[in-house]
């Protein structure tokens, strides 16, 4: 299990400040603060090495079990930006309109994140 960096209060409160503003006027340290801790979250909830989540410039995470990666760009990647993870985490935007509308790219066959999203609804 990774360790956790973001204590639960406090990256509750960053959710809750982000949702508070709203995300086109959400507080940058706000907004990533919130960002690494639902990547940390994430990695609790569906722990492996198999998918690389990347959510520049905040942070990424590896998650999924299955096929480790080590070295260079991993097979199974997901990237998108900051606004988009947060409303995927949080349920206000769903995994299929995210790719739909190119708000976040995947590739690999494990790159499928529908069954671990939202993270907090």
């Amino acid at each position: 299990m990774a360790r956790r960096r973001i204590n639960h209060t406090d990256g509750a409160a960053a959710i809750a400040a982000v949702k508070l503003s709203g995300l086109e006027s959400a507080d940058d340290t706000m907004l990533a603060m919130a960002c690494r801790y639902l990547l940390e979250e994430l990695a609790e909830r569906a722990p492996g090495n198999s998918v690389e989540v990347r959510v520049p410039p905040y942070g990424a995470t590896q998650c999924i079990q299955g096929p480790r990666h080590t070295r260079g760009t991993p097979p199974n990647t997901v990237e998108m930006n900051p606004d988009t993870w947060f409303a995927l985490a949080t349920g206000e935007l769903s995994w299929q309109q995210a790719l739909a509308e190119a708000k976040a790219q995947a590739s690999g066959t494990r790159a499928d994140l529908s069954e671990v999203l939202p993270l907090i609804s």
